[in-house]
């Protein structure tokens, strides 16, 4: 018996709930489907988070995606309501064999789908993409912006 008290049970875990550094935090979305705690969404949360950059130049607009380990098959690159660009696909989670023994899984599975609103000077019937080495490439050339004519105007008088 000790003279200090614990806060943690046989486990290691805090369980105090007026304990403000406690690790049992109530989830109210832990019984559903879709729980932002379940191990599914723990595993897919890099890829749904997909991170995509979008530069401009004088010529284009390009976007960039860093998508290792997925095949160009397994991407999409659409053209939405005329303007919306999305980039979406699918990365399967590896078949287990029963006789394996896994010491960590890091690496992510699931989907992704990210949806851009393109500018008025975006040329969207000459979208191009590529992909090289695990990165995705968009490429959507731009109108050149029509100079306005200036005319002078004498003033009389």
């Amino acid at each position: 018996m000790s003279l200090i008290p614990s806060f943690f049970n046989g486990n290691g875990r805090r369980t105090s709930i007026f304990d403000p550094f406690s690790l049992d935090v109530w989830d109210p979305f832990r019984d559903f489907p879709f729980s932002s705690s379940s191990e599914a969404s723990r595993e897919t949360s890099a890829l749904v988070n997909t991170r995509i950059d979008w530069k401009e130049t004088p010529q284009a607009h390009v976007f960039k995606a860093d998508l290792p380990g997925i095949k160009k098959e397994e991407v999409k690159v659409e053209v939405e309501d005329d303007r919306v660009l999305q980039i979406r696909g699918e990365r399967n989670r590896e078949v287990e064999e029963k006789n394996d023994t896994w010491h960590r899984v890091e690496r992510s599975s699931g989907q992704f789908m990210r949806r851009f609103r393109l500018p008025e000077n975006a040329k969207m019937d000459l979208i191009k993409a590529s992909m090289d080495n695990g990165v995705l490439t968009v490429t959507i050339p731009k109108e050149e912006v029509k100079k306005a004519d200036v005319k002078s105007i004498e003033i009389s008088g």
